[in-house]
């Protein structure tokens, strides 16, 4: 099978993997039923403008209600009102948003319902330091777990440890009224109360599981911080709490059912394909380096796969930052894929976050083959110095193959696709 245009063909599989979360699609279906009271919408993620919008088109009745989202992902909406922060650092927008969200539950009754719209990048949107810590402090922390290597579960139940919000908190505010958690799942095993750190779903992650992983990732964090997380103060609340008896939560959309949406776009353009997980974790540049393996072994073997055939995954890495060069872990993924495909023919591929944003750039990802690196010698880029700095948006931006899609209004975590032809 000879795909004209590997590249046109491998965007086709991303906007299908983006399609299959719309939030208008999936919020359609797990619409909660019309309260006796109010209708209060809350929300946060980097999803959570166009949830807020696709929520307002579908909903029979009045509603009241507040989201944040990152910087230039806002969307329209005419009764919930859209506050912009940032991401991945915490800033002052942030920290009013979060104020206001607590604000905007309280005083609710037992007739009243809150719907909260919550996708991946919360955590970042949502500051909210726990009593005695200062935004300072926050973005210290925030800083620190992006720089760790850590697993975005470790992250978060460390974030859940230091906050007034996250960890079920927002969710306890706006007690005795019902709560119903709309999630976009961007974590690894969908567990819907990692998602943003659960500002409204507790789970059971401990002070003590934080403590082992900020000794394990030689995490340095401040004094006041560790003070605090190391007092029974930091102690979230636990998910059997009267507070969340009556509470609903309904994972939308995830990584699984997208990948699963890819997968069938391939094979309506006449290409098999099959998933190797939904879940993968680890340092962002040896989870490259596997899949390049695999990819040879199709390639020049014809095994453990036919060709044609396009090899997916899901899942988040990490990356460790051993310098301060431009880039994000699917940018930084796809360097280290193509240095392990260097000189292997027919084989092409990308690396995505679904959220349209990797990193802090304005890239979603990038695009390789077996000529990538030679293509980035002749620009004058060594791909493993670019590697060894955290400098993969450097290289890829000096052969045009970064993939550039803009806010995708959802958030699923990263799309893995290798064609091999």
């Amino acid at each position: 099978m000879t795909v004209p245009d590997p590249k046109v063909f491998l965007t086709s599989i991303f906007n299908a993997a983006v399609a299959a979360a719309d939030p208008e699609r999936t919020i359609r279906d797990h619409l909660p039923s019309r309260p006796r009271g109010r209708t209060i919408v809350i929300g946060a993620g980097k999803g959570s403008a166009q949830m807020a919008a696709a929520f307002e088109k579908v909903w029979d009745g009045p509603i009241d209600g507040l989201v944040v989202t990152r910087y230039g992902y806002g969307a329209r909406c005419e009764r919930i009102e859209i506050i912009e922060a940032a991401h991945p650092v915490p800033d002052a927008a942030g920290l009013e948003a979060s104020r206001r969200l607590l604000e905007k539950v309280q005083g609710l009754t037992a007739d009243d319902l809150v719907v909260a719209l919550i996708s991946g990048g919360g955590s970042a949107l949502l500051p909210s330091p726990a009593a005695g810590l200062t935004l300072a402090d926050e973005i210290a922390v925030n800083e620190a777990l992006l720089a760790s290597g850590a697993p975005i579960a470790a992250m978060n139940t460390i974030r859940k440890h230091l906050s007034a919000i996250k960890g079920g908190r927002l969710a306890a505010a706006a007690w005795p009224a019902k709560v119903v958690s709309l999630v976009v799942s961007d974590i690894p095993g969908d567990n819907p109360a990692l998602v943003a750190s659960g500002p409204t779903v507790p789970d059971t992650g401990s002070r003590d599981d934080a403590l082992v992983s900020i000794s394990a990732y030689g995490m340095k964090l401040p004094d006041a911080v560790m003070a605090h997380i190391q007092s029974p103060a930091a102690d979230a609340p636990d998910p059997d709490d009267q507070r969340f008896a009556r509470n609903e939560v309904h994972l939308i959309a995830s990584a699984g059912v997208s990948l699963e949406a890819a997968a069938a776009e391939a094979r309506r353009q006449g290409i098999e394909a099959v998933i190797l997980s939904d879940a993968i974790e680890g340092e962002a540049r040896e989870v490259g380096g596997v899949h390049a393996a695999i990819a040879r072994e199709v390639a020049t073997r014809n095994r453990p796969f036919q060709k044609p055939v396009l090899i997916l995954s899901g899942g988040e890495t990490t990356v460790t930052l051993r310098a301060k060069g431009k880039g994000g872990r699917n940018s930084e993924f796809l360097l280290a894929f193509a240095i392990g495909i260097n000189g292997v023919e027919d084989i092409h591929a990308f690396a995505a976050d679904t959220d349209g944003i990797d990193g802090s750039e304005n890239n979603a990802g990038a695009f390789a083959d077996g000529s990538t690196v030679s293509r980035m010698r002749a620009a004058g880029v060594d791909a493993k110095a670019m590697l060894a700095g955290n400098n993969a948006w450097t290289a890829f931006n000096a052969v045009g193959d970064l993939f550039v899609p803009g806010p995708t209004g959802t958030n699923v975590n990263d799309l893995r696709a290798i064609l091999v032809r």
